[in-house]
């Protein structure tokens, strides 16, 4: 949920002057890993930054981007709307993701959204009235040899059912530490994945499982085949 200000202690971008200042202070790091000249390349990492900060891309936020990097709110909005990770209202303290597209779908993507949805009464894009949940329903989680696959805070639950995705939920709603399937050994809230994601490191890259096996069959037939990507040169003989 977004930290709410009186009008006395917020600046003219809608924050606290310590928050502001933190916020362009943070921003300067991120700006700092590009190029002279490409500074804009850094809205997306900021765009996360301010949603860690407001648990979506609140007006504010799009206002400070803009001001930081010489655009205008449009520009920003523009990037922030096209996006899907980027939310226009409050997500909840973990977001929900239930992937629907071909291959869960047929795997049961869909029977899987129907008890999630049942379950916490929301629509997709909605957000519990205590905060600690939203829900969604995703085009695409990326994670195919896993299917059907539910994300939270984009973090993969592999081979989900539509009784272990309730329960999943369950025990997000009571407060209990839940697992990834692959990932760190907790799941983070929603903004300490956004910080992530803008580039800021939790510390937990080592912890849980990497790839697993389903993703790295190819990489091995490849290897026991000798099959290879063809080389420049093999591309231009074409």
């Amino acid at each position: 949920m977004t930290t709410q200000h009186t009008p006395s202690t917020t600046g003219a971008f809608g924050y606290t002057p310590e928050d502001e200042a933190r916020l362009r202070n943070e921003f300067a790091q991120i700006t700092s890993r590009y190029p002279a000249g490409h500074e804009r390349s850094a809205l997306i990492p900021m765009l996360h930054l301010v949603q860690s900060e407001d648990g979506y891309v609140a007006p504010r936020g799009i206002a400070l981007c803009a001001d930081a990097l010489g655009l205008t709110r449009s520009e920003v909005s523009a990037v922030a709307t096209f996006y899907s990770q980027f939310r226009r209202h409050p997500a909840g303290q973990y977001h929900v993701g239930v992937c629907t597209n071909a291959l869960c779908a047929v795997m049961g993507g869909d029977d899987i959204w129907d008890a999630v949805s049942a379950h916490t009464g929301l629509a997709s894009d909605e957000t519990s009235e205590d905060g600690r949940i939203s829900v969604e329903r995703v085009e695409c989680n990326a994670a195919c040899d896993y299917a059907p696959v539910v994300m939270v805070n984009w973090e993969f639950f592999d081979n989900q059912t539509p009784a272990s995705a309730v329960d999943l939920v369950t025990r997000l709603e009571r407060g209990e530490d839940v697992t990834p399937t692959r990932g760190p050994e907790t799941l983070p809230t929603f903004r300490e994945n956004e910080r992530l994601l803008a580039g800021f490191e939790d510390g937990r890259v080592d912890e849980g499982p990497g790839a697993g096996e389903p993703s790295l069959r190819g990489l091995r037939l490849a290897r026991e085949h000798g099959w290879t990507a063809p080389t420049a040169v093999e591309e231009d003989s074409k």
